[in-house]
């Protein structure tokens, strides 16, 4: 064997070595994650179906509604971001997503009466409810037809319906891959991208990498942790499925008589901001809070955002301990 070919041959040894590695780091991680996302909740059986949720803390009742590549984990870690203490949080995985079923009636519609009865099933008369992004949906179909359920309703970076301009997400070179990715229900690529290309990722949810890279360790942080909270992606790839082809169509939001908080951001690379200004145009009362920049994570105004949602609780009388 020459030289040329001697060292091809300890490249590829090399390469194989290194590929392997990262396929057992990737396999323990996996792994974790599973047994991660089987525990910590629970399942109901209703007679709409089954559905999977959590039931955590203490305090006023408050329904976390996640979106889209969540599951009922997410909904506990939106909850503590967003609105701290004080409250006992369910978080349901809506359909789709971990441990709940895809029904034949998958609307949103049909997912606002499973929330309802997720609530009546632990004895929940009423509920804060919050819903965000793709969970805004079901959130607004719940007030909408099981009113008696929610006390107050929070909207954040809502992918509702816009007559104008609807919600919509980049389908650049970046995204492209990611698409592929959460199409194929690939674990391994979107690990990959995660541990290799984070900024793909990152635009893909909605935010803008320098906004990102900008912001100090503690948010850089939270948004990785959101990253890697898409995995098992191939556990919630039902779920997304179902979220990425709403068929979305105006509702009538003046019925809504529950105070509401809208909130979301101009930079959203989602586009919920047309969404977000028309709901809130329509809803009785409801108040819009925008911020200049944020993306779709909301990147750098979550203490904002917290502060401007429990102040809105306390003005129509509903009193909070804890941060």
């Amino acid at each position: 064997m020459n030289r040329v070919g001697g060292f091809l041959l300890i490249m590829l040894i090399a390469v194989a070595i290194t590929a392997g590695m990262a396929f057992l780091l990737y396999r323990d991680e996996l792994g974790r994650l599973r047994d991660t996302v089987s525990r910590g909740s629970l399942v109901a059986k209703l007679d709409i179906g089954q559905i999977e949720y959590a039931d955590k803390g203490a305090g006023v009742p408050l329904l976390s509604i996640h979106g889209a590549g969540g599951g009922f984990d997410q909904g506990l870690a939106l909850a503590a971001d967003l609105l701290g203490g004080g409250f006992r949080v369910v978080a349901p995985s809506r359909f789709g997503y971990l441990r709940t079923p895809v029904p034949k009636d998958a609307s949103p519609a049909a997912q606002g009466d499973a929330h309802a009865a997720l609530l009546s099933r632990l004895n929940v008369p009423k509920a804060v409810v919050i819903g965000v992004s793709a969970g805004a949906r079901s959130a607004v179909e719940l007030t909408l037809r099981h009113p008696d359920k929610v006390a107050v309703l929070i909207l954040v970076v809502p992918a509702l319906y816009s007559p104008t301009s609807p919600v919509s997400i980049d389908v650049g070179r970046g995204n492209k891959f990611a698409f592929w990715a959460v199409n194929a229900g690939g674990d391994f690529a979107w690990w990959v991208a995660e541990n290799i290309a984070p900024s793909v990722l990152i635009r893909f949810l909605g935010v803008r990498p320098a906004l990102v890279a900008a912001a100090p360790q503690a948010e850089r942080d939270r948004v990785m942790s959101f990253v890697r909270s898409v995995e098992p992606l191939s556990l919630r790839f039902p779920g997304i499925n179902i979220d990425s082809a709403p068929e979305l169509h105006e509702l009538p939001l003046e019925e809504i008589t529950a105070p509401t908080i809208i909130i979301s951001a101009r930079d959203d690379l989602f586009n919920t901001l047309p969404a977000a200004e028309f709901t809130a145009g329509k809803i009785p009362g409801a108040k819009l809070v925008v911020h200049d920049t944020g993306g779709h994570l909301l990147v750098g105004r979550v203490q904002e955002v917290r502060k401007a949602i429990r102040a809105f609780l306390g003005g129509v009388g509903l009193t909070l301990s804890g941060q």
